[in-house]
């Protein structure tokens, strides 16, 4: 059961954020000229990387009541919701008209999809991530909630693939209805995910917490009560990695086609590649982390985020070219970013008891996901237009997280932080 589970974790987060994802590909290539048109193209995108910031804004409040009922009723259940929440906007998306069309509403209507989008996979990582590490044994929990972790590059590859293969259309045929048909393909992707979720069982730590009568009325006020300190610290461990994971996978897309004069296709050749080296490196830097500690893996990760900031970008304005573009990706996402997000999930998990831990992760996650993620497209691009397209003023703000990052989770793994499996006892 507990591998069943992993399966549906990953398969079910996969989908997810493949539909996540796919608002961000949009929004580098697609939406700053759909829907914001009345702009520059600049500033189009930068509108079009705001509405993408949105969706992080909506996730604090999935992951606080999906956490609420997760944490009273069960994990499987609020699974079930998210991913049903998160299929309909996403379809929705691709249904849309666009500005030429009704106007103003247009991109009104967009972020509304945004925001639902947000709202859905606020609830889902905190469900996925328990379903897996609780159903484990104690030495393979980080391997567990890695597949979780997993689910997002594999997510990206499916939505980097969709859209680089719709890209290839006519520029005409691809802005009329060639980005639609990804959204739409939203629609059966859920029906598997759903599938599978349907056929696993509770946590039976949940089951433990329900049948020891441990379960809190309000777990979102005592999680903020007696566990102030974590989510912070859960907050500040988020920053580099979402702004590592950002910077390849999304604003690279900008950067590489405006700045580099590389072609869309190449560029999303470039994300995918990296993206499907890290669903194999996620997993690995988990089993380390078994072996090691959470502490060591991800400090380290946080470090050399720091020492590649300036690297990333001297590099590829030195030696432009796609193969250069695609080893400088890979050596971000593939090898520096598994060391911070493949430890992240079980180590949250760790830092909360068991009947506030769907709350109170999935807060510490989704506000930490708002600061690193959802406003990290934004920043670069702004960052970038403010060096004239240069992007000599980028590596300060990249160093800047990792620091941030490093001090989050060099107390987060202090001894005595951590919680045990066991309902209300301290490890």
């Amino acid at each position: 059961m507990a591998r069943k589970v992993i399966a549906a974790s990953f398969i079910g987060t996969t989908v997810e954020w493949y539909d996540f994802f796919l608002y961000g590909t949009a929004s580098a290539l697609v939406f700053n000229r759909l829907f914001f048109p009345q702009f520059s193209s600049l500033a189009g995108t930068i509108a079009a990387f705001g509405a993408f910031a949105a969706g992080f804004i909506a996730r604090p409040i999935g992951g606080v009541l999906f956490g609420h009922f997760g944490d009273r009723v069960g994990r499987k259940s609020m699974l079930i919701y998210s991913l049903v929440g998160m299929g309909a906007s996403t379809v929705a998306i691709g249904l849309l008209p666009t500005y030429a069309q009704i106007g103003v509403l247009a991109p009104i209507l967009l972020v509304l999809c945004r925001l639902v989008q947000g709202f859905a996979v606020g609830g889902e990582w905190g469900g996925a991530v328990l379903m897996s590490v609780e159903h484990s044994p104690a030495h393979k929990r980080g391997l567990a909630g890695s597949w979780t972790q997993a689910g997002s590059p594999a997510g990206l590859v499916l939505a980097t693939a969709a859209f680089g293969g719709f890209s290839m259309l006519p520029d005409d045929a691809f802005l009329s209805w060639g980005w639609r048909v990804p959204f739409l393909l939203s629609a059966a992707l859920v029906v598997v995910g759903m599938f599978i979720r349907l056929n696993v069982i509770e946590s039976p730590e949940f089951q433990e917490v329900k049948e020891a009568g441990a379960r809190t009325r309000l777990p979102i006020v005592d999680a903020v009560r007696n566990h102030p300190l974590n989510i912070l610290l859960a907050v500040g461990c988020c920053l580099a990695p979402f702004v590592n994971f950002y910077l390849v996978a999304t604003f690279v897309l900008t950067y590489g086609t405006s700045s580099l004069g590389l072609e869309r296709s190449a560029v999303l050749v470039v994300v995918a590649i990296a993206a499907v080296l890290e669903v194999v490196t996620i997993p690995l830097a988990a089993t380390l982390s078994d072996r090691i500690g959470r502490r060591k893996v991800f400090l380290t990760g946080a470090a050399l985020f720091a020492a590649f900031a300036y690297p990333f970008f001297l590099i590829n304005e030195s030696a432009t070219s796609t193969w250069v573009l695609g080893l400088t990706c890979v050596v971000g996402l593939s090898l520096i970013h598994p060391l911070m997000y493949g430890p992240m999930a079980t180590l949250f998990a760790e830092l909360f008891a068991p009947e506030v831990r769907y709350s109170a992760a999935s807060l510490g996650y989704q506000l930490g996901a708002i600061f690193g993620g959802g406003f990290a497209p934004l920043v670069l691009t702004a960052l970038l237009a403010t060096g004239g397209g240069s992007a000599t003023a980028l590596p300060p703000y990249l160093i800047t997280v990792s620091v941030l990052t490093f001090a989050s989770v060099h107390f987060a793994t202090r001894p005595g932080r951590a919680h045990s499996t066991e309902p209300g006892k301290e490890r």
